[in-house]
């Protein structure tokens, strides 16, 4: 019988050791709902795996699904976002470039899992769903096991470099970091200033910075 009531220092020590995972969730949530580029999610998983001494895969079960919820947050109100921000000329072209995504399943996976391998921001990616109005069926399956696999990655190596350096706030910021930020940037720009529709339906680039209200 004892073992089914716990000491009040139990449950404390229970709750104080569940509550980093909890944070853990809510800042993956939060970093993923910002509609311009913010911090890798992975960054923030490193920074609270070690600050506190966190199970790695513990880290990535409750980080990853946060990470996923927060992007499809971004889809789900980047409509009325953008509406206010740029030009509708503008919104079009971008609601057409998402629209590709409304193709084949397995091709519309294939394109979203390799993306999410690779370390680049999904801003651009899920805010052009989110215009094209795509089904989370054909972008959160395949975004969740690229999400998952690529944080995994990163969250192991940059473990490694934080452990072996002094200052944790100042190890996340590895090349990687700073290269994955970089490429986030790239992506973002292009997202908001290629004339998608010239590149897609004539094959020609062309760039336009007026595209704010």
């Amino acid at each position: 019988m004892s073992a089914l009531f716990h000491s009040p220092t139990q449950i404390l020590a229970v709750q104080t050791s569940l509550w980093p995972y909890v944070a853990m969730f809510l800042a993956a949530l939060a970093t993923d709902l910002i509609p311009v580029i913010g911090p890798p999610v992975w960054t923030v998983m490193v920074f609270m795996l070690v600050k506190f001494d966190l199970n790695p895969w513990l880290v990535l079960a409750v980080g990853v699904p946060g990470s996923v919820l927060g992007r499809y947050g971004l889809s789900l109100y980047s409509p009325w976002f953008f509406g206010k921000v740029i030009k509708q000329s503008k919104s079009d072209e971008l609601k057409f470039a998402g629209s590709k995504l409304k193709g084949s399943l397995w091709r519309s996976w294939a394109f979203v899992l390799v993306y999410s391998l690779m370390p680049l921001s999904s801003t651009a990616l899920f805010s052009a769903a989110g215009l094209a109005r795509i089904k989370p069926i054909q972008i959160l399956p395949p975004f969740f096991v690229g999400k998952f696999v690529s944080d995994a990655v990163m969250l192991f190596t940059g473990s490694y470099a934080i452990h072996s350096s002094v200052d944790v706030v100042t190890g996340t910021f590895t090349w990687k970091g700073i290269t994955s930020i970089v490429a986030g940037l790239v992506v973002l720009a292009a997202f908001l200033f290629v004339d998608w529709r010239m590149l897609l339906e004539r094959r020609k680039l062309r760039v336009n910075f007026r595209i704010w209200k």
